[in-house]
């Protein structure tokens, strides 16, 4: 005996899990040394190495910039390391020797270098102690990238 084809309203809740979600992806977690200039949406596992304060620089700094808090974290896993710049209560979890979780975060270029940031889209998390050794010689950060302009003929 043939059964019925399917509606699209009964695929689509068949897919969706019990509580009536779209089902969500599993995080797809890469290695430092597979990061890119002007890509987004890494989750990486990092040692944080040492985290320097950083003052804005200025005169007329205003006053949502005077309670901002910003730090330049060297962050690293196996494979190499690169600057992580934290924001506000992500300062206070980027203590050096703290294992992070670091999700949806970005490349963003500065002064020709790459930074790994989390913005209000990405996270930051301690977790359990990595059983990795950083490799502190592949510094990303001092990798200097040029932009080059591609004329049209």
């Amino acid at each position: 005996m043939a059964t019925p084809a399917k509606t699209g309203r009964e695929r689509q809740e068949e897919s969706s899990n019990a509580g009536g979600k779209p089902g969500l992806r599993k995080p797809v977690f890469t290695k430092v040394d597979q990061l890119k200039p002007g890509t987004g949406g890494h989750n990486l596992t990092v040692k944080v190495l040492n985290s320097i304060a950083v003052l804005p620089k200025g005169r007329s700094v205003s006053l949502h910039l005077r309670q901002s808090r910003i730090a330049e974290c060297l962050i690293g896993d196996d494979t190499g390391c690169i600057i992580f710049t934290a924001r506000n209560d992500q300062v206070d979890l980027m203590k050096p020797g703290a294992t992070v979780i670091i999700r949806n975060a970005k490349i963003d270029m500065f002064k020709g270098s790459m930074r790994l940031a989390a913005d209000k889209w990405g996270r930051v998390e301690v977790t359990v102690p990595a059983e990795f050794a950083v490799k502190e010689d592949n510094n990303l950060s001092l990798v200097e990238y040029e932009l080059v302009n591609i004329a049209e003929e």
